[in-house]
């Protein structure tokens, strides 16, 4: 699914990036470039901001008004809107920075751009190849999955 998100939600971007959408994210578009992005390209407008929900609507955007207030409470809310699986599947994510697809990599090719100590406790890596960011499956996973396991939870109650 393809997104575009109001400067509001940077962390949902990132999630959702994670998860294999294609999501574009400014900090400092106008509105009106929000809107004209969304219909052109045809994106689903993500925002926290009713009066560009409601202009929206009236473009005839797609525009979902996101009311969690917090991440497990947004992902919730998507997971049951749109749709969407609540997991990682790193052969499909996206980079959470710049929306780039990811590429898995062997530890020969990113040994200079991570710590020894990381390649020495961890054997998969991913690696975006427009910002050459890499991603591995470190100790902050704990974190991310207890974010879905309470999205989860948010959803049955």
């Amino acid at each position: 699914m393809n997104f575009i998100v109001d400067c509001m939600l940077g962390k949902l971007a990132r999630w959702l990036r994670m998860m294999g959408h294609n999501v574009k994210y400014f900090t400092e578009l106008r509105d009106t470039e929000l809107l004209y992005t969304a219909k052109i390209e045809n994106r689903v407008l993500l925002t926290r901001d009713l009066m560009l929900y409601r202009q929206a609507t009236g473009k005839g955007v797609e525009v979902y008004y996101v009311e969690g207030k917090n991440e497990p409470e947004r992902l919730a809310e998507l997971a049951q809107r749109f749709k969407i699986e609540l997991t990682i599947d790193l052969e499909k994510s996206r980079c959470p920075k710049c929306n780039t697809n990811l590429r898995p990599v062997t530890k020969h090719e990113i040994t200079n751009k991570v710590k020894k100590n990381t390649l020495k406790y961890y054997d998969k890596f991913w690696l975006c190849l427009n910002c050459g960011k890499v991603y591995w499956q470190g100790a902050h996973w704990i974190n991310i999955w207890d974010t879905f396991k309470k999205a989860e939870e948010k959803m049955k109650s």
